[in-house]
């Protein structure tokens, strides 16, 4: 079959496209950017690559028309606009009207479960999508999911930085909602055994695991799993701004997506029992079992995705990647520096590992402290680390970076500055004719940005020198 994935960068379909190459299907990726798309998938034949950004329909004209299944994973949990429901809900409209112009006979919708009279504005817009995308052309199967837990996850990794940071815990009474974790490993093969089932078509069904768990039990059984000993205690009077900023200092969220949660958090996610587990043969897995296995695969380096990635968790990075790629020279400041490389291969492996729990080679204390302040000023410091070990990707997230450009075979990774900053920065690292040449570049943006370049030029002049001689050396 051919089948379409929208959402190919997001954290559910970077997993799934791997599963259905797996099944033998042509797949089609729909991506608001190409750069963004691993490079791997651009070398096999049974991956089609196309650029549509569905809030502009006419870019819609660019997936084909030869489609037999169509997955709908589109969302924004942590966009910053003010009316992302009705951008959700357009999205929505513009996909529904081309797809109806196609081949497809079934879309599949990842959605949340959505039982309680009075939903959160992101849970409500999931409905809304759902509703919009009913059609008499083709067949919907809707899967609204419980919070999905797995190595990367939004949930996942906010519960860890909880539990591991957290010895003791104040903690808001939402802490008491209850709700249904499911696994990522289930949603994945909810979503592969759907494709093509007659018997789920036009048709809606609940997902979620096998308890039913508060907020506190999963902080409670996760700290367990980790052999941790820690203690919550609950206080009725923290109001959901101060919750956000709970969230936000003390894991590696922003400050959006963390005001995003604590809507959601207060609203119970039970879900209706239905005979879906039945028809597709399907067993979830418990919330022990879902957290122990996120942790073998971080063992092994195997994450597939990670919610840090996703460009909607940047405050800053709101547009293509190749907006960013050309990187300025006119009105600009640079630091300039190069050395010969004496081992070229052991150097790009350097560069490749750079940031995350490997650090920045000179200075990482420096590194950490402008972290901890970009988090003072609202920004989202250095806790996002990195997704791999050793492994770069165009629209990775790296500490307080993202990467615009990483291309091994023509040893060049550039970085675009995603703290709070009064103008703009970026970070290029290439070697070109046995020279490694290491360019920080920052546009200021008024007064302001010209004092900032200034007064950290100081601090520039030993790390920059520090960093290229520890990745030749």
């Amino acid at each position: 079959m051919k089948i379409l994935v929208t959402g190919a960068t997001g954290y559910i379909g970077k997993r799934l496209i791997p599963l259905l190459l797996h099944e033998g299907h042509v797949v089609v990726c729909a991506v608001r950017d190409k750069l963004r798309v691993n490079t791997q998938y651009s070398e096999d034949e049974h991956i089609e690559i196309v650029e549509a950004d569905f809030l502009t329909s006419n870019s819609l004209q660019n997936i084909p028309k030869d489609i037999d299944v169509a997955y709908y994973l589109i969302h924004s949990m942590s966009n910053t606009s003010k009316n992302f429901d009705s951008l959700e809900e357009q999205c929505a409209i513009n996909f529904k009207t081309y797809i109806e112009t196609t081949q497809v006979k079934q879309v599949i919708y990842l959605s949340g479960i959505t039982n309680e009279e009075v939903l959160s504005k992101h849970l409500q817009s999931r409905k809304n999508v759902e509703l919009a995308l009913a059609s008499n052309v083709y067949a919907l199967t809707t899967f609204k999911a419980g919070i999905i837990v797995g190595s990367g996850s939004s949930s996942f990794e906010i519960i860890r930085d909880l539990v591991e940071k957290l010895p003791f815990m104040i903690a808001p009474k939402w802490l008491h909602t209850k709700t249904q974790p499911i696994a990522v490993r289930d949603i994945l093969t909810f979503l592969l055994k759907a494709k093509n089932n007659t018997s789920l078509y036009n048709k809606s069904f609940d997902v979620f695991g096998p308890e039913i768990l508060t907020y506190k039990d999963m902080l409670l059984q996760f700290a367990k799993i980790r052999k941790l000993k820690r203690y919550i205690v609950t206080v009725p009077v923290m109001t959901p701004r101060l919750s956000s900023y709970w969230l936000y200092f003390v894991t590696s969220t922003s400050f959006k997506l963390a005001s995003s949660l604590v809507d959601s958090m207060g609203i119970q996610i039970i879900g209706k029992p239905s005979n879906i587990n039945a028809i597709l043969g399907v067993n979830p897995i418990t919330y022990q079992e879902a957290v122990e296995l996120a942790f073998e695969k971080i063992e092994q380096n195997s994450i597939l995705s990670s919610w840090k990635d996703s460009i909607v968790s940047s405050g800053r990075l709101q547009k293509s990647l190749h907006k960013y790629i050309n990187v300025p020279k006119y009105g600009c400041f640079t630091d300039y520096k190069e050395s010969i490389v004496i081992d070229e291969h052991k150097t790009i492996q350097k560069i490749w590992s750079i940031g995350g729990k490997t650090g920045w080679y000179y200075g990482t204390f420096l590194w950490k402290l402008r972290g901890y302040i970009d988090k003072l000023f609202g920004g989202i410091g250095l806790r996002r680390g990195r997704t791999h070990a050793a492994e770069l990707h165009a629209g990775d997230a790296l500490d307080f970076w993202r990467v615009i450009y990483a291309d091994k075979p023509k040893k060049r990774l550039l970085l675009y500055a995603e703290m709070k900053l009064p103008g703009e920065a970026w970070l290029e690292f290439k070697i070109e004719n046995g020279i490694l040449k290491q360019t920080a570049t920052f546009r200021p943006r008024g007064l302001a940005g010209r004092l900032y370049w200034y007064c950290v030029l100081p601090f520039h002049v030993f790390i920059f020198k520090g960093l290229i001689a520890n990745l030749v050396k």
